[in-house]
C-alpha cells in the first residue's frame, strides 16, 4: 500500500516539471515572437540597426520585422517639432538684449537616416541651435534696440532669411517666432517716455491742424461773401434797372402804406393814408 502511494506522488512530481517545462518553452516562444517585430508609430520612420550597422534603407510607420536580439529599430520622428531657446545679444547702440524664439523645424524623410548617423538622433541641438543662435545675434547688431522691438517682425523675416541657406536641405525651416525682447529697465523706461512724448506731440500736432483747417475755412468763406458784394454792386452800377427787377420780384401785390421821398439830403417817410 505505501509502495503504490509513493509510486502515484513520483508521477504527479514528474507531471508537474512537465507543465513547469512546457510553460517556460512558451514563455520563451512569445517572447522571441515578440522580438520579431517592431511597431513604428504615426508620424516616425524606422532606423534599422543590425549588430551596430545601420541600414541605408528606413522603415515606414507600422509593423516592421527584425532579427531578433541582433537588430534594434529607432524611431525617428518626421513631424513638424519645435524647440524654445534665448540668445543674448547687443544692439547696434549697445544695449544688453536677450530675445526669447521658439524654432518650428521638421525633418525631411529622405534625411533621417543621414541625420540620425551624422547627428546622433538629435539634429535640433547640433544643427540648428548654434546657428540660430549665431543668426539673431548678427541680426540683432544690425538695428537700434529701440528699432528691434518696433519691427519685430522685420527682425524674425531676417533671421529665417539667413537661417534657411545656414541650415541647408537636412532640415526644413518651417518659422521662427519671436516670443520676448527683453530689455534693460532703464532702457524700457526711457523707450515709454519716449513714446509718451511723441503721442502728446501728435496730439498738438492735430489740433494745430484743425484749427489751421477752420481758420482757412473762415477765410474762404468771407473772401467768398466779399466777392459776391462786389459782383452785386458792379452789377447795380452798369444797371440800375435791376433795383426795379428786384422790387417787382418781390412784391406782394399790396399797395405801400408809406413812401420814402428825398428832402434836404435826406430820406423822410410819409404816410399814403
Amino acid at each position: 500500500m505505501n509502495g503504490k502511494i509513493i509510486d502515484m506522488e513520483s508521477q504527479f512530481g514528474k507531471g508537474d516539471k512537465k507543465m513547469g517545462m512546457a510553460g517556460l518553452i512558451i514563455a520563451a516562444a512569445l517572447f522571441l515572437v515578440f522580438q520579431m517585430y517592431h511597431i513604428v508609430p504615426p508620424g516616425h520612420r524606422g532606423i534599422s540597426v543590425f549588430l551596430g550597422k545601420v541600414d541605408p534603407q528606413q522603415r515606414s510607420e507600422g509593423i516592421t520585422f527584425k532579427w531578433p536580439f541582433a537588430e534594434q529599430i529607432i524611431d525617428f520622428p518626421i513631424m513638424q517639432l519645435k524647440a524654445d531657446g534665448k540668445a543674448a545679444s547687443f544692439s547696434s547702440d549697445l544695449q544688453n538684449i536677450v530675445i526669447g524664439y521658439t524654432v518650428m523645424y521638421r525633418v525631411p524623410e529622405g534625411q533621417v537616416v543621414r541625420l540620425f548617423q551624422q547627428y546622433k538622433g538629435d539634429p535640433y541641438s547640433s544643427l540648428i541651435e548654434p546657428r540660430v543662435q549665431e543668426t539673431v545675434k548678427q541680426v540683432t547688431a544690425m538695428s537700434r534696440a529701440e528699432d528691434l522691438v518696433k519691427n519685430r517682425e522685420r527682425v524674425k523675416e531676417d533671421v529665417v532669411m539667413k537661417i534657411r541657406p545656414a541650415v541647408g536641405d537636412l532640415l526644413q525651416i518651417v518659422d521662427i517666432a519671436l516670443t520676448n525682447i527683453d530689455l534693460s529697465e532703464q532702457l524700457e523706461a526711457a523707450i515709454e517716455q519716449k513714446v509718451v512724448r511723441e503721442q502728446e506731440a501728435l496730439a498738438k500736432n492735430f489740433e494745430l491742424e484743425k484749427e489751421r483747417k477752420q481758420a482757412e475755412i473762415t477765410i474762404v468763406r468771407a473772401e467768398a461773401e466779399a466777392k459776391s458784394v462786389q459782383i452785386k454792386g458792379n452789377a447795380l452800377k452798369a444797371s440800375p434797372e435791376v433795383v426795379q427787377l428786384e422790387i417787382a420780384q418781390r412784391w406782394d401785390g399790396k399797395a405801400p402804406l408809406s413812401v420814402s421821398v428825398a428832402q434836404g439830403g435826406s430820406n423822410v417817410l410819409l404816410p399814403l393814408k
